[in-house]
């Protein structure tokens, strides 16, 4: 069964880029049609997806974050991972990796807190 695993800094200061890591067990970040996404979540704002890279590689990300987002991934790690840049507070969330054909492959998420 395929399993994600999120990891990272859970305090980032103001200004600062946050970076996370997304590994994947039991499966693999090339499998051909599956998409490995990003997602975070507030109280206030609920899910936001943030973007995604297929298993070719190809990127996507959300309009509203795109100038500040960049997704990765690391085949020989079999991780994938999220950087986002010029972070304030607004940005701390629970922050998600989920991936498969339909979403169907969750990790646990992560809390970040953006704070000085």
């Amino acid at each position: 069964q395929v399993q994600l695993e999120e990891s990272g800094p859970g305090l980032v200061k103001p200004s600062q880029t946050l970076s996370l890591t997304c590994t994947v067990s039991g499966g693999s970040v090339t499998t051909t049609n599956y998409a490995w996404d990003w997602i975070r979540h507030t109280p206030e704002k609920g899910l936001e997806w943030m973007g995604a890279i297929s298993t070719r590689g190809i990127t996507y990300y959300s309009p509203s974050l795109k100038s500040r987002t960049s997704i990765a991934r690391d085949t020989s790690k079999n991780q994938f991972t999220l950087q986002l840049s010029s972070v304030t507070p607004e940005d701390t969330a629970v922050y998600y990796c989920d991936g498969g054909v339909a979403d169907e492959y969750w990790g646990q998420g992560t809390q970040v807190t953006v704070s000085s």
